[in-house]
């Protein structure tokens, strides 16, 4: 008989054999910073989330720098929005300044700089409008100008988030001939237009103004064109992709993983991150093991960065966990 009991039988001989790690370098915390001074605003719906103004930002840059956690992704909430989101690409827009802060004061913090206009624009919408039509080509250059602005104020990376087609490549372009040639961008090519960012809205205020994503996202349904998109987006230089959310899409990255030889992220989005803590905050679930077992399953499938909420908390329970209390 075999007895696959033997190597299970205390937690000495599980941890030899585990196959899985997670370690807090494997984890990238978002941020989102906010115009204003002196200001650390709750978001309502993200338990343990805020928005910083940019003077706010040393308290939890210190967290994260002390974490071990290997960068952060940075969304800006700019004070003034318009139709062409033109604060994106301000050379003195929230973002931009942010970066600059965080490369003067925490240089050995990797900075991954999210790339779309939703946050910026009147219309809440990822690209330019007409009438109710999102155009594509048209929000194309402004994306590249936002890129390069982010890269001139020194962000290490470049993480288009919009699901406009040839953005990867415009940017890409944009960003060798502005003499950006070595910075990597890592591109949300399997994001899907899913009910779980309904929090992220609130902390990015973000929330289209009329319709939806449908057009632009990709359809929950679709598991090969999600590799289609994956394959076009490192076609046209993306030096990562992503699959965006993580919990329900674990196939998508399981399958983009076997076919494809590039690093992959996912993103643990804001209402995954929800769910766990209003189910913790209930008692109905045991949040450090939840969480784990999230993270665990994501690395398992084949992620090499997993942007997520709880990576301060993770880091910790990982350093725990490798060196536990006698």
């Amino acid at each position: 008989m075999v007895r696959f009991r033997r190597l299970r039988r205390d937690g000495r001989i599980r941890s030899l054999v585990r196959e899985t790690r997670l370690h807090p370098g494997d984890f990238v915390y978002p941020l989102f910073v906010i115009e204003g001074e002196g200001i650390e605003n709750p978001v309502e719906s993200m338990p343990g989330v805020f928005q910083y103004s940019i003077d706010r930002l040393p308290g939890i840059l210190e967290q994260v720098k002390e974490a071990g956690i290997g960068g952060i992704l940075l969304f800006g909430i700019p004070a003034h929005k318009d139709p062409q989101g033109s604060q994106a690409y301000a050379q003195d827009g929230i973002t931009q300044r942010a970066v600059g802060f965080i490369r003067e004061k925490y240089p050995e913090i990797y900075v991954i700089a999210d790339v779309c206009l939703c946050e910026y624009t009147s219309h809440g919408h990822c690209g330019m409008v007409c009438g109710e039509e999102i155009l594509n080509d048209e929000t194309l250059p402004l994306l590249a100008k936002m890129a390069v602005s982010l890269a001139e104020a020194g962000a290490d990376m470049i993480a288009p988030s919009d699901m406009m087609d040839g953005r990867v490549g415009a940017i890409r372009k944009a960003l060798d001939e502005a003499g950006y040639i070595q910075t990597p961008i890592m591109a949300y090519s399997a994001k899907f237009a899913s009910a779980y960012y309904g929090p992220f809205r609130d902390a990015a205020h973000s929330a289209p103004g009329f319709g939806d994503r449908k057009s632009y996202q990709m359809d929950p349904a679709n598991g090969k064109e999600a590799l289609r998109e994956i394959r076009a987006d490192q076609e046209e230089g993306a030096d990562l992709v992503m699959v965006k959310p993580a919990l329900a899409y674990l196939d998508v990255l399981k399958e983009a993983v076997l076919r494809y030889d590039m690093p992959m992220a996912v993103y643990n989005v804001s209402g995954e991150y929800a769910m766990v803590k209003a189910a913790a905050a209930n008692g109905w679930i045991d949040e450090r093991r939840i969480v784990m077992e999230n993270l665990t399953a994501m690395k398992r499938a084949g992620a090499k960065i997993i942007i997520s909420y709880h990576a301060l908390d993770a880091a910790g329970w990982c350093r725990e966990e490798e060196n536990p209390v006698s």
